[in-house]
């Protein structure tokens, strides 16, 4: 009867670790995430609340510039891709895209452009200088 209590008890550990871990938004960590890596770098030096304290500023700082890039990504997209002005609301609010929708979209319609060393494929040009 113990065997089967602690399988149970394993599978509803793993169980829950495998929700725990499920796909998260792909965007920078915030306050926590930062955080908590300040505060392990400040704990090898003894300033464990100032380390979480800085990790946390920096963490909310870089997911407000990845935001913010997003935002103006989608409104370039906007700018490119109108709205049909004789759509009803209900119609405009049920197709509408999200920010990071529209920033996937906007990267996807605007690669980068290659270097000068690549040829459009991405690889290394073979043509020697003359």
């Amino acid at each position: 009867m113990s065997i089967s209590i602690h399988r149970a008890a394993l599978v509803a550990s793993v169980m829950s670790v495998a929700a725990l871990a499920a796909p998260a938004m792909a965007e920078p960590g915030g306050c926590l995430k930062y955080g908590a890596v300040g505060a392990v770098g400040g704990h090898m030096v003894h300033h464990g609340v100032v380390g979480a304290a800085g990790g946390c500023v920096t963490g909310m700082m870089r997911r407000h510039e990845y935001r913010k890039g997003e935002r103006d990504k989608a409104a370039l997209w906007d700018k490119e891709h109108p709205a049909d002005p004789n759509q009803s609301w209900l119609e405009k609010k049920r197709t509408a895209l999200t920010y990071e929708q529209k920033a996937t979209l906007w990267d996807h319609e605007h690669p980068p452009a290659p270097s000068a060393g690549t040829t459009p494929s991405g690889t290394p040009s073979t043509s020697s200088p003359q």
